[in-house]
């Protein structure tokens, strides 16, 4: 899912757990990460929303959040970041993060 300044809100309105990595197509370790994105967001569909947002076309979000380095993987529960995971790691860290919000 894409995570954009224009859905942002409805989608933490859902009132489920969010992740949301931040990337850019131009970033290395983003495409590392990526594919590891896509198999939770299957993983965990129905329980959390998985998506990723594009800085370079997100100004409003990444200023917000203040993301300074990518991919940054930001962890929502109850609509408040509780969590967050910058650089490249590998999934068994992203399915602990994301338990622990379940």
């Amino acid at each position: 899912m894409d995570i954009t300044n224009e859905n942002f809100k409805d989608i933490l309105a859902e009132g489920k757990p969010v992740v949301i990595d931040f990337w850019a197509p131009w970033c290395g370790p983003c495409r590392m990460v990526g594919p590891i994105i896509e198999e939770l967001a299957t993983e965990y569909e129905g329980k959390v929303i998985v998506g990723k947002c594009n800085i370079d076309e997100c100004d409003e979000l990444t200023t917000e959040f203040g993301i300074r380095n990518i991919p940054t993987v930001l962890f929502f529960k109850d609509g408040q970041v509780v969590d967050k995971q910058v650089g490249a790691t590998g999934k068994p860290k992203f399915v602990e993060k994301i338990n622990s919000i379940l």
